[in-house]
């Protein structure tokens, strides 16, 4: 059956902010969202059983228990949810996704951000640059804690670029944040950029990033097979690309 299957009738969220993790460019919204769920503790909120969806089973190192590979973690303390991906969203079934999905939160109030990666080489002491796009009062949000716009238009595309589609569609308030990362590889640097200069501010919370700084080889060494599987199907993979001189 398709939909969200929320398994915490006892945690009472109010209007809460969803930090969006799918895979993409160097891996930042999941590397992003699961430090999050790690950092604070976050718990297993509900299964995302979407039409589209690979209809696989995902298990951790060191634990026998099954799960799905996309779920929904949160927090009542700070109002948050994350959404956690452990494979990548087709492209025939974005649209799908983005639908099930946004039809889920419509009637709980929730406030989507967005994680977007965009495909940029730099030096390794080089700090990447983030950016922030939004929809209603999205836009007011992002200005309201000094996140910058976009120097260079653009395109967000796969499964992130169809919810953020959804919301313009629809009208309903959503952000979107996008950051340098490099494309050939898990970018913890980036995911770190994305929750100090971006989450963080939104979400008006102190969030730790030293681990995914100091780990941030073995985290590459860790990612470093879905990443090759984002690179091998590009359509997959949600990314933000500048649009070019032409468009």
């Amino acid at each position: 059956m398709s939909g969200i299957e929320v398994l915490r009738d006892d945690v009472s969220l109010d209007a809460p902010t969803l930090i969006e993790g799918l895979p993409g460019v160097g891996l930042v919204g999941k590397l992003a969202t699961d430090h999050l769920a790690e950092t604070f503790g976050m718990v297993h909120y509900a299964n995302v059983h979407c039409d589209g969806l690979p209809p696989v089973a995902t298990y951790e190192g060191g634990d026998r228990e099954l799960t799905t590979p996309v779920r929904l973690y949160a927090d009542r303390e700070r109002d948050l949810l994350a959404l956690r991906s452990d494979v990548p969203v087709s492209p025939a079934a974005a649209q799908e996704f983005a639908t099930c999905l946004s039809e889920w939160y419509t009637d709980g109030e929730v406030t989507p951000v967005y994680l977007s990666g965009i495909g940029r080489e730099r030096d390794e002491e080089e700090t990447p640059a983030l950016y922030g796009v939004g929809i209603g009062e999205g836009s007011e949000r992002l200005a309201a804690v000094g996140i910058e716009a976009p120097e260079e238009s653009g395109v967000v595309s796969g499964p992130t670029g169809a919810l953020l589609s959804h919301a313009v569609r629809t009208g309903r308030t959503a952000v979107g944040l996008i950051v340098e990362s490099t494309p050939q590889f898990p970018d913890p640097e980036a995911a770190a950029r994305l929750i100090e200069e971006g989450i963080a501010p939104l979400l008006g919370v102190e969030m730790p990033v030293d681990d995914l700084r100091d780990h941030a080889e073995e985290i590459r060494r860790a990612k470093r097979r879905l990443a090759r599987q984002m690179q091998e199907a590009e359509e997959t993979s949600s990314q933000a690309r500048p649009l070019g001189m032409y468009q």
